[in-house]
């Protein structure tokens, strides 16, 4: 180790930027849902190396130099190989597409690892020759984190925290600092072996306190986690039972094939057929929920849609569904909505939602003019594109339990929600509902990866969660994260399950929202300012 460490100081030019990559590539498999914690261990002591050996300069060109392009060459390793799942949507599309995916991915992985870039320009501004350094790298990385999960509508899949989550009891630190915190906590000690190397004449045993204190916060991690579940028993509601349907709709690709007389055919068929022994089709349930773009044309191509709907639907029972919305007073010109309805026994919409976070070229194309004249367009198929709603918001459907939905993309997104959305505030929601349709991404880990963002929403609301996907991956939580009710991926099948019962009241996530994520990263910073020590001068 003496030796890669040194190695690493002292490497400049592309082998500095191939070291880092591989190194980012590396600490990319701690994600979900490999969750290989030990690689973060490994990686991230080689970019404090790394800043330890880079050369410091004058102006924007301290800010942009090497340390820059350290944190840069690190975030596209771990950005390309962590987001590699997201090729698959390509293949879907056919032609010349499959030829674009992997500029693509580089592209998508070189734009976010900027955030790293600056996040590691920031915290060499606050070096220092102590284990304080760690502090400020993990005070500057996880507010880049931060940003890149913020700004620019923000595209927060994989933070590093969620190396952090890999388990039931792990997660549960969550409902504390939510995964902003916990990506504070990761890059903090996953730092410490940098700490260990090089000996330069130290004592072992001071060499390694630091990784001894690392293990000693993944204990109590544990610890707290395992007291967390076995002091919150799940308990389900005795006035909700819910059948979820899986169908594996695939017309969503291509909406000119979709024939809606059949499609509403096979979800009532789905919705009604009993699927064993224990299941009386729709006789008891309160709920039938059908996941996102299971209807991929507008109710007005098929105005029996909801005629049919009321006809299946017993008293009693509502059905929420994904589908495309337009408003009808913007024109039928203008872009429709990703919604999410709610439908009543009479085959009225009582309720709605639409997605508010849109996926960037999939719902929507940035720059669109520009990739217009290449022939590229959003993956995602519709009349005339599609509009953002008006935020997230509580789903008060009359005569049913309020809830909060989330529309595919939306789960991955933290710390959005307020807490009077929560029992004791003034509009008390009971669970989380996530419709999505990952069968863009089949065959690879981006359906399991994006059902464990969403679990994460559970544990830091401590409200139950209700995923219901097109191809899977379809479960029920409760508010700690634990699966209760589970569909195997890829098959067309139904699930019905009772819902557990929110929690008393708001997680302390939930009280105090960010700020104790920032006043870690203003005490990290803060201290790696007053930890500087005289460094080398300047190169000019």
């Amino acid at each position: 180790m003496n030796r890669l460490a040194e190695s690493v100081m002292l490497a400049s030019g592309w082998r500095r930027a191939l070291m880092m990559v591989i190194a980012g590539a590396l600490g990319a498999l701690s994600a979900p849902p490999l969750f290989v914690l030990p690689a973060l261990f490994l990686a991230l002591p080689v970019l404090v190396w790394a800043l330890d050996g880079a050369e410091s300069r004058r102006g924007l060109r301290r800010l942009f130099g090497p340390a820059f392009r350290i944190g840069f060459w690190f975030g596209l390793g771990y950005f390309t190989i962590a987001f590699h799942w997201l090729g698959s949507a390509f293949f879907l599309e056919g032609g010349w597409y499959p030829a674009l995916m992997p500029l693509a991915i580089l592209a998508l992985a070189a734009l976010i690892a900027l955030f790293w870039g600056m996040g590691t320009a920031l915290a060499h501004l606050l070096w220092s020759d102590g284990p304080w350094r760690i502090v400020a790298l993990a005070g500057a990385l996880s507010l880049a984190e931060w940003a890149r999960g913020t700004l620019f509508s923000g595209f927060p899949f994989d933070l590093l925290g969620y190396a952090l989550t890999a388990n039931d009891a792990m997660m549960q630190l969550a409902s504390i600092v939510g995964i902003y915190g916990l990506t504070f906590i990761a890059i903090l000690i996953a730092a410490t072996p940098a700490l260990a190397w090089p000996a330069d004449g130290r004592a072992l045993a001071r060499r390694m306190l630091p990784g001894v204190l690392a293990i000693a916060v993944i204990a109590a991690q544990l610890g707290y986690g395992s007291w967390r579940l076995v002091s919150t028993e799940t308990v389900m509601r005795q006035d909700m039972r819910l059948k979820l349907v899986q169908p594996m709709i695939t017309e969503h690709t291509n909406w000119a094939a979709a024939q809606p007389a059949a499609i509403i055919d096979r979800l009532i068929g789905l919705s009604e057929a009993p699927s064993g022994a224990h299941d009386p089709g729709l006789e008891g349930i309160t709920h039938l929920i059908w996941p996102e773009s299971v209807l991929p044309f507008f109710m007005s191509q098929y105005p029996e849609a909801l005629a049919r709907i009321a006809r299946m639907l017993p008293p009693e029972t509502m059905l929420l569904t994904g589908a495309p919305r337009a408003d009808a007073e913007t024109g039928a010109g203008n872009p429709g909505y990703n919604a999410l309805l709610a439908i009543s026994t009479d085959g009225e919409i009582v309720a709605s939602y639409d997605k508010a976070h849109l996926v960037p070229f999939g719902e929507y194309l940035p720059f669109a003019d520009l990739f217009a004249r290449f022939g590229i367009r959003q993956f995602v198929p519709g009349t005339n594109g599609w509009a953002p709603g008006n935020g997230r918001r509580l789903v008060s459907p009359q005569g049913t339990l309020p809830f909060i939905a989330l529309i595919c993309y939306e789960a991955i997104f933290s710390g959005l929600f307020s807490a009077d959305a929560y029992p004791g505030g003034t509009q008390a929601a009971g669970f989380i509902l996530n419709i999505t349709n990952d069968s863009w991404f089949d065959g690879s880990i981006g359906p399991e990866k994006h059902a464990h963002h969403a679990r994460v929403r559970a544990v830091e609301s401590g409200l139950p969660l209700v995923r219901v996907g097109n191809s899977g991956v379809t479960f029920i939580t409760d508010g700690a994260g634990r699966i209760t009710a589970a569909l195997a991926p890829r098959a067309a099948s139904t699930l019905i399950a009772e819902l557990p019962q929110a929690e008393g009241g708001p997680t302390l996530f939930i009280r105090l929202g960010m700020w104790p994520f920032a006043g870690l990263v203003g005490l990290a910073l803060v201290a790696g300012l007053l930890s500087r020590r005289r460094r080398p001068r300047p190169i000019a």
